[in-house]
């Protein structure tokens, strides 16, 4: 009989996979993104001692798109830049979170790479 696969399980094995790799520093944190199907989220984290330092979501009081949709994630990546330039922070390691780099991922990266992230 055939099992269906189950998405989400895939999606935490493909993401364990890759932090096995990518890791943030002090001077060079990781930039992690997490969507839902009504939200997204980003934050900029130092693995070393383990503090989130910068974090936006679609869930702030002052956010105006809706999460799900493209510009909503395109707004995202523009506060989690500008807020991370605020810290001092220019240059991050991208953690897609085991996601595809399509559609919603995609356009968050985009949005923090034009407003000034490095990665």
């Amino acid at each position: 009989m055939f099992k269906k696969v189950d998405k989400k399980e895939s999606r935490e094995k493909r993401h364990l996979r890759v932090r096995k790799k990518v890791f943030g520093t002090a001077e060079r944190p990781r930039l992690s993104v997490f969507k839902s199907e009504k939200n997204i989220y980003a934050q900029v984290i130092d693995d070393i001692n383990g503090v989130t330092l910068v974090a936006a979501s679609s869930l702030d009081k002052d956010f105006a798109a809706k999460g799900g949709t493209k510009d909503g994630a395109k707004l995202v990546g523009e506060v989690i830049a500008k807020r991370a330039t605020e810290k001092g922070i220019e240059a991050v390691v991208f953690d897609r979170g085991g996601y595809i780099y399509h559609g919603r991922v995609q356009e968050l990266a985009q949005a923090a790479r034009e407003a000034g992230l490095k990665f």
